[in-house]
């Protein structure tokens, strides 16, 4: 029983110090990268967008009954305002998820359903007219 005893003991602080190499290792590389301005690229699917859209709902509906309210709105200048179709002042779920998946299409800009970080920062710049839904469009 002391032998598995010291042997986990040993173990534990034998991993202990190869994660804190490891972190170290990563801490310098993250400085490295950061001083030559280098920022990793990113790759969003439709899906997780709009995980991470209905997420931010839910964080901005503080009583929870489907609907932003203007109390509940970020700012005045939100452009989560540009969402309420029907000008009512509100933004509801639909509303929001509708609106920001259109986002994501507009930023998508070769239909494949994802958004790389170049893409995004080229949709900055190059608007498409029509955003449409890639995955339900594709008729491949």
């Amino acid at each position: 029983m002391r032998v598995v005893t010291i042997g986990l003991a040993l173990g534990t602080a034998l991993l202990a110090s190869a994660c804190n190499n490891n972190s170290e290792e990563k801490r310098d590389a993250d400085q490295r990268a950061a001083a030559a301005g280098f920022v990793p690229p990113s790759v969003t699917s439709r899906v997780d967008f709009g995980g991470m859209m209905d997420r931010r709902f839910r964080t901005l509906d503080r009583d929870g009954n489907d609907i932003i309210s203007a109390d509940e709105m970020p700012s005045g200048t939100s452009r989560i305002r540009e969402l309420d179709r029907n000008h009512d002042g509100e933004v509801t779920h639909s509303e929001y998820s509708e609106g920001t998946l259109n986002w994501f299409d507009r930023m998508d800009l070769n239909r494949d359903g994802a958004v790389t970080s170049e893409e995004r920062e080229s949709s900055r710049t190059e608007r498409p007219a029509t955003p449409t839904n890639p995955v339900l469009s594709n008729t491949n």
